[in-house]
């Protein structure tokens, strides 16, 4: 890490709040988790007392079944964005250009920059036509967040093969893959993929995930890689997680028949992205959103600080997107305000949950 660059790069704002008085949909995790959690976390606690066994064959195993390739290739880490920091540690060196979709995750322009690297964005529907020469890495997220779409496997294989033509390395972020019925890019030459369990699994807090590379990569990230970085109970709920098969088409199936729906709804006063995502990118700017609603949502009385959304915002003069977000959150849900993402103004971005609890955001937002 360049310790120069630490003074100048910033923490990045994400979803998620700690409330639970109102309804989360603001982080785009799976309200369910697989059955049979409870008591496998139980028994991994137990033998927490214990250091895990830092092969975690176990771990290995489950993932490589789950992405059909070796167990050899996984490398496990404590969520995605530990694998993502381990690879920009390996692949970025001061002074080194980095390529980056925007909008996207801002935690690949944070970990390039904590390395002392340049990100260089480009269009994140375009990030596939780009050259990659001269770069020292690529980085590609699919299905991207915060917009959602899923970039077609024949477009990210021929990219991967610039990649490889231009000694590029490329990460593939596909944290939110799960969700739909697509295939990996793992196991491919020259390409790390970054996969989280928490997400789609309804785990957050869990912290599991796991990076798959091949050839002088793999060994690389092996050797790399934090001794005992996946705690025994992340280890344990994880290789169980990846053999619910049932789980995971149950889900699918739910995400994309609420995101339909919650797309039609909300395209009667919104513009909305389309999305394989188990989210929405919602743009508001059309839409007349006025503080005057707040005061009686649901038919009840809102006090004067909860009319602007609370969370880092001092402006009085709240825009469309500030009185969105206050009005759902004084109807009791929390969205995302996406104007933190590079390039959005005038958006929210809106998680898919279970039937009911979209029902009362769209009933909240009036559409």
């Amino acid at each position: 890490m360049d310790r120069e660059a630490l003074a100048r790069t910033d923490r990045v704002p994400h979803g998620g709040v700690s409330d639970r008085s109102v309804v989360d949909f603001s982080a785009n995790t799976n309200p369910e988790s697989p059955a049979g959690v409870t008591p496998v976390y139980d028994a991994a606690r137990a033998a927490a007392r214990r250091y895990p066994s830092d092969d975690y064959a176990e771990f290995r195993t489950a993932a490589g079944e789950y992405l059909d390739c070796d167990p050899q290739r996984v490398i496990p880490t404590a969520g995605a964005l530990a694998g993502i920091r381990l690879v920009c540690a390996l692949a970025v060196d001061p002074g080194d250009r980095v390529l980056l979709p925007e909008p996207s995750f801002g935690e690949y322009a944070r970990e390039v920059r904590l390395q002392g690297g340049t990100p260089e964005f480009v269009p994140h529907d375009a990030v596939l036509d780009a050259d990659p020469a001269g770069y020292a890495l690529a980085i590609v997220c699919t299905p991207n967040n915060p917009t959602g779409e899923l970039l077609p496997r024949c477009d990210r294989e021929a990219f991967a093969a610039r990649c490889r033509a231009a000694d590029t390395p490329l990460l593939v972020d596909e944290a939110f893959l799960d969700f739909t019925d697509a295939s990996s890019l793992a196991p491919q030459p020259g390409v790390v993929v970054a996969r989280s369990l928490t997400k789609v699994f309804g785990l957050p807090g869990l912290r599991a995930g796991f990076l798959v590379a091949t050839g002088e990569w793999r060994d690389a990230l092996e050797t790399a890689r934090p001794a005992w970085g996946l705690s025994t109970p992340a280890a344990a709920v994880g290789a169980h997680c990846l053999g619910q098969a049932a789980f995971l088409e149950r889900t699918r199936e739910r995400v994309a028949s609420e995101r339909d729906r919650m797309a039609d709804r909300l395209a009667s006063r919104f513009t909305v992205r389309p999305s394989d995502a188990p989210f929405l990118l919602v743009d508001v700017s059309a839409a007349d959103v006025s503080t005057a609603d707040v005061s009686t949502v649901n038919g009840a009385d809102v006090d004067a600080e909860d009319r602007v959304d609370t969370e880092d915002r001092a402006d009085a003069d709240v825009d469309g997107v500030d009185a969105l977000l206050a009005n759902a959150r004084a109807a009791g849900y929390a969205l995302r305000d996406a104007r933190t993402f590079r390039t959005l103004e005038s958006h929210v971005r809106i998680a898919v949950r279970r039937p009911a609890e979209n029902d009362g955001v769209l009933e909240a937002l009036d559409v």
